[in-house]
């Protein structure tokens, strides 16, 4: 046949980037987002060429560039990220797409302008190692760049990297005098803040065994080594609801890490047979698929918070944080010991998490069961007070006085325990809320900010007061607080950005906030409820009208005069405006 031309093969040094969390930037605001991300690759293939570099190609959401000198290729990624990281800044919202580089030395086959080999597949392993903003370089490619440029390295180890034998020596590279600065790539209200603290995501134990009744039992495990490293400052621990919207689905690790900004991951599985649970755990680091640390345990059933309790600290240990004696107490001192009255506990959050009245009853039972079991069990105490006040604020019954009254009594109760009196006021604030005493909602939600400042829950109920009591501007801020300092929150505090800048009037980022909510919480029935009526605001009712069908589907009994019962906003005319806009949604009266 005619001659073929042969493929040429050359050793060189490869730059391969990627956006960070492409996919949650495209639920946010799809257009925009492919529109900057195409932009950012231009600039990116700009730098690159000014370098001497040549740009391969662009798939999708990363781009492939090769250097003849290592040096051109880690200035060009260093100067790239400072300029996107300003620009980052100075964006109004956050669909900002942050790039992290890999540069690579290896050898590379170039046909038809496409680039495959092993330094390609290199550079991108060594990319998915960078922080968000950051550049993280091959040992071959660092031993050649001259140690009198202003860069700064910081030595990563020999890591083990998929495909390849022989563990490889990396280096994030930072401009000097300009460390602080890839902290800061992020937008501090942004989802995926690269946080100092290590982040970390507990995914839904699995069921091993065919009796749905142990469904719970797996879920509870989940749940408890959520609330207890949540307990710890040092973690960043993504909240319930973004950790349960991966049950039952099959996700590649990376996937999820990307979604949700997080690198540590720990998964596990229960089998309970008779008197007795199997139950493993497995911590994993996203960047090289890594197990940290593993282990199976066979125990009698009372013996299943030791469990958690071991877990817990082994994952500490394992991410090389060191807990105070008082983070070690408090790790399970509201908890219980009795198992019996674990699982009621259990029964009840999975109840109150249906955002339903049946729900909410399931809940209030089975926590004063698991009260009457063990009388010293704190959190069930402040769960039925929470729930108590739910029932009350979407009337779940036709006379909510003894609902109040009883979640009055708990209140009170919690608040004479030293360990009880954050949770006291919680209750508190929720309850002189639903009674329209503004001023001491808020002031009972400020004390439990200050009595557990490192609580998310606690400054996202004080935003959320703050918001319905006429000051959006200060919820707002609260809000963001809340969001940096835990920045895998729970679906209950988005209404906070949505309607906070609904009554300031910023519609365009009320937008926004909305159509984020959904993305991220895509089970959680009021993020369809707020979307809607932001859409009927700004006049795009089939928009909005298409949005109906999912919040009947996840609330079948869903009627806009209960709704409007539960929004308890202090000025008439905020309501009137938020409810009409419901209505011109098309949601049913």
């Amino acid at each position: 046949g005619p001659m073929e031309v042969e493929p040429s093969r050359k050793l060189a040094v490869i730059l391969h980037a990627d956006v960070v969390g492409s996919t949650a930037l495209v639920h946010a605001d799809e257009t925009l987002a492919h529109q900057r991300i195409r932009d950012t690759f231009q600039r990116l293939s700009e730098t690159i060429s000014g370098k001497g570099g040549i740009p391969h190609e662009i798939r999708g959401d990363a781009l492939v560039a090769e250097f003849s000198r290592g040096s051109d290729a880690v200035e060009a990624a260093l100067s790239f990220q400072a300029d996107n990281s300003a620009r980052i800044e100075a964006l109004a919202d956050d669909i900002s797409p942050i790039v992290r580089v890999g540069i690579a030395m290896g050898e590379v086959v170039v046909a038809d302008n496409t680039m495959t080999g092993e330094g390609v597949v290199l550079a991108q392993r060594l990319e998915q190692l960078a922080e968000p903003g950051g550049v993280c370089i091959h040992d071959a490619v660092y031993q050649t760049v001259p140690k009198r440029l202003p860069i700064h390295y910081e030595n990563l180890g020999e890591r083990e990297l998929k495909g390849f034998d022989e563990p490889v020596r990396v280096f994030a590279a930072t401009q000097r005098g300009d460390a602080d600065r890839a902290s800061a790539a992020a937008p501090a209200a942004h989802a995926l803040h690269p946080s100092d603290r290590p982040s970390i995501v507990v995914l839904p134990f699995k069921n091993m065994s065919t009796d749905p009744e142990q469904e719970f039992f797996a879920d509870g495990m989940a749940e408890d080594i959520i609330t207890a490293l949540s307990q710890l400052s040092a973690i960043s621990v993504v909240a319930r609801d973004p950790s349960f919207s991966y049950k039952g689905r099959s996700v590649e690790v990376k996937d999820i890490a990307r979604d949700l900004g997080v690198r540590y991951f720990l998964e596990g599985s229960v089998r309970k047979s008779g008197e007795r649970a199997r139950i493993t755990a497995q911590l994993i680091d996203s960047r090289d698929g890594r197990h940290l640390w593993a282990e199976r345990y066979d125990r009698k059933l009372d013996d299943v918070f030791d469990v958690q309790d071991e877990i817990t600290r082994n994952v500490a240990i394992a991410l090389q944080i060191k807990l105070s004696a008082g983070e070690h107490a408090r790790i399970w001192q509201c908890g219980t010991r009795s198992f019996e009255a674990w699982q009621c506990q259990v029964r009840g959050v999975q109840g109150f998490y249906k955002f339903t009245s049946e729900g909410r009853k399931e809940a209030r039972e089975a926590f004063e069961e698991a009260i009457s079991i063990d009388p010293d069990f704190l959190s069930a105490w402040a769960a039925l007070g929470h729930t108590l006040y739910q029932s009350a604020r979407f009337h779940d019954v036709s006379n909510i006085t003894p609902l109040l009254e009883r979640a009055e009594q708990i209140s009170t109760q919690l608040l004479s325990l030293e360990e009880g009196r954050a949770s006291g006021h919680a209750i508190q604030a929720n309850l002189h809320h639903l009674k329209g005493d503004h001023a001491q909602a808020i002031a009972a939600a400020r004390r439990a900010v200050e009595l557990e400042p490192d609580s998310p829950d606690h400054r996202g109920r004080l935003a959320n007061i703050l918001v319905y009591c006429g000051e959006p501007a200060e919820a707002l801020k609260q809000f963001n607080n809340a969001v940096q300092s835990s920045p895998h929150y729970p679906n209950w505090f988005t209404i906070v950005p949505v309607l906070g800048y609904y009554l300031i009037g910023n519609m365009e980022r009320a937008r926004q906030s909305a159509e984020e909510a959904l993305a991220r919480f895509s089970e959680y029935p009021y993020a369809y409820v707020n979307l809607a009526g932001i859409y009927a605001a700004l006049g795009r009712t089939a928009d909005a009208r298409a949005l109906v069908a999912d919040v009947l589907r996840l609330l079948p009994a869903f009627s806009l005069a209960d709704y409007a019962k539960s929004q308890l906003f202090a000025n008439a005319a905020d309501a009137d405006r938020w409810i009409g806009d419901l209505r011109k949604a098309g949601l049913p009266d």
